[in-house]
């Protein structure tokens, strides 16, 4: 695939600060399988992490490990300033809940509605329902579907039961998210779409995330284009310009082989790289 984009920033780089998930020589597997090996990696507020590669080299475990619900056989791990690689699982419910998550095709529970679907964390914390109805809402109305409260998902597109998946995400207002594959088996009319709301969430609210995917044509949307609020939608950047706290990593056979910006990603030299990016 022969791609031209920019080259230039668009914004200035955001300043250093203590990372919001870091990764330092972790590696697990499971019985003879090595999944991941020594990887070392980390998300600064505000970056946004785009993780590539094919499927099968460990990119859904990684997510899994980054929120404590898988422990790496070696390695430390550090989720909004708490080292949770060896955290009890009971001292990890309330950090996870700091944090939002996307999973592949949606997992939405078809027995609720989309209300009881979004609010699930806060109706099990017993939230009073008024607060409750409110936060749905304002959920719902920012990924453009709040028409869809008292729907069951059964009645809902693919694409829509994945923006719904988002807004459950976005529930509480998490301090990191962490998509698992947001666009998958979905066309691509649909993907633009789901992609222009992570666009949204990462330019307005500008919460650190991770989205895993093996669609270049998503990761390279996510640093060429931003959120114009008062069109209301995705729209490409200036030409010359990329966003500079979007930025890449690969996977091959469970090894971290690139770790850098979207430039740097073009302009590697190594074979794996140069072969998925083809």
């Amino acid at each position: 695939m022969s791609t031209t984009l920019p080259t230039n920033s668009s914004q200035e780089t955001l300043p250093a600060q203590a990372p919001v998930v870091a990764f330092q020589h972790v590696s697990i597997a499971f019985e003879e399988n090595v999944v991941l090996e020594d990887i070392s990696f980390s998300i600064a507020p505000g970056e946004t992490r785009v993780l590539l590669g094919p499927a099968g080299v460990g990119k859904s475990v990684l997510l899994k490990i980054a929120l404590g619900l898988l422990k790496p056989d070696l390695g430390a791990v550090t989720l909004l300033g708490n080292s949770i690689a060896r955290m009890p699982e009971q001292q990890l419910f309330a950090l996870r809940a700091r944090s939002g998550m996307v999973f592949q095709e949606g997992a939405l529970f078809d027995s609720l509605t989309v209300r009881d679907n979004v609010a699930y964390q806060l109706i099990q914390e017993r939230v009073p329902d008024e607060e409750i109805d409110a936060r749905v809402h304002e959920s719902l109305r920012f990924v453009g579907l709040e028409q869809t409260f008292s729907q069951y998902p059964s009645s809902l597109s693919g694409g829509m039961r994945r923006r719904v998946a988002i807004a459950r995400a976005l529930i509480r207002q998490p301090e990191l998210i962490l998509y698992d594959s947001p666009t998958g088996g979905l066309d691509p009319v649909t993907s633009t779409q789901i992609i222009s709301l992570l666009v949204k969430q990462r330019d307005v609210h500008r919460t650190p995330s991770i989205m895993v995917t093996h669609r270049l044509q998503d990761a390279f949307a996510l640093s060429t284009n931003r959120w114009d609020a008062e069109q209301e939608q995705m729209v490409p950047l200036p030409k010359g310009e990329i966003d500079p706290n979007t930025t890449y990593m690969m996977l091959e056979d469970g090894r971290l082989i690139f770790d850098g910006s979207l430039l740097e990603l073009l302009n590697s030299t190594d074979p794996f790289v140069r072969d998925f990016l083809a």
